[in-house]
């Protein structure tokens, strides 16, 4: 049975962004400090913040710097078996 997607990966990316600025805003911390505390360069995080794309190492250090790097170590931690061929394939 084919699932059906209903966002696109942009649309996704743009909800990633706006949930990273919901929680840096939250903290009360700048744009400016979070690239201090991250290492990645304000104008990728100006970037990310108002279109949705960044870099995977780039997100990676951002999440580190707000402490929320639980939430990308876990992101394909439980990932549910499709089929029975999946749970083969895994075992071999």
């Amino acid at each position: 049975m084919e699932k059906f997607i209903w966002e696109t990966a942009e649309e996704l990316d743009q909800k990633l962004a706006q949930r990273v600025q919901n929680i840096r805003k939250r903290r009360s911390i700048s744009q400016e400090k979070l690239a201090s505390m991250s290492g990645v360069s304000y104008g990728s995080i100006k970037r990310f913040e108002t279109s949705g794309q960044i870099s995977l190492i780039s997100l990676t250090k951002i999440a580190m710097a707000l402490d929320i790097a639980d939430d990308i170590r876990n992101l394909f931690a439980t990932v549910p078996y499709r089929d029975i061929q999946e749970v083969i394939n895994e075992t071999k």
